[in-house]
């Protein structure tokens, strides 16, 4: 197989892990999604909270995040991937780097908001056949990085 054809079907690959990594997300399933990170993997999301760490800790942090920002609300949120850029890296890893559009809506609201647009760094592992993420970094276009 080519080079660029062994390039396509990684990419291919990192596209379908996302697609069912943030459907697992947007529908409330913490623990599934939690379930995509290595066991120490490590996701800083928001700024002002610290990174969660182990799938017990990330699922642990998305139910009180959901919790907190939203207090029961009825909402619907859907983040949007783009520009996805995927690195083969000399230690195995695959280094993901790609915009986000969060997107929120609430019933009877046509227009969503937009909440927030990031750019994210991932750091993707494949164990026993399947990705994983081992570290997740989410950096919010409206907060100046420290």
């Amino acid at each position: 197989m080519s080079t660029e054809r062994a390039r396509e079907g990684l990419y291919s690959r990192v596209q379908q892990f996302h697609a069912e990594q943030m459907q697992a997300l947007d529908s409330g399933r913490f623990e599934e999604y939690a379930e995509t990170f290595t066991e120490d993997g490590e996701f800083r999301h928001s700024p002002g909270r610290p990174p969660a760490r182990t799938r017990a800790g990330i699922a642990k942090e998305l139910t009180a995040f959901h919790q907190e920002r939203f207090a029961g609300q009825a909402v619907q949120r859907r983040h949007w991937f783009n520009m996805l850029n995927v690195q083969e890296q000399a230690d195995g890893t695959v280094h993901a780097t790609f915009y986000v559009l969060a997107l929120l809506t609430r019933p009877g609201e046509r227009v969503p908001e937009i909440a927030p647009s990031c750019l994210v760094r991932d750091v993707l592992v494949e164990e026993d056949g399947r990705l994983l993420t081992r570290s997740r970094r989410v950096e919010h276009d409206h907060v100046p990085e420290a």
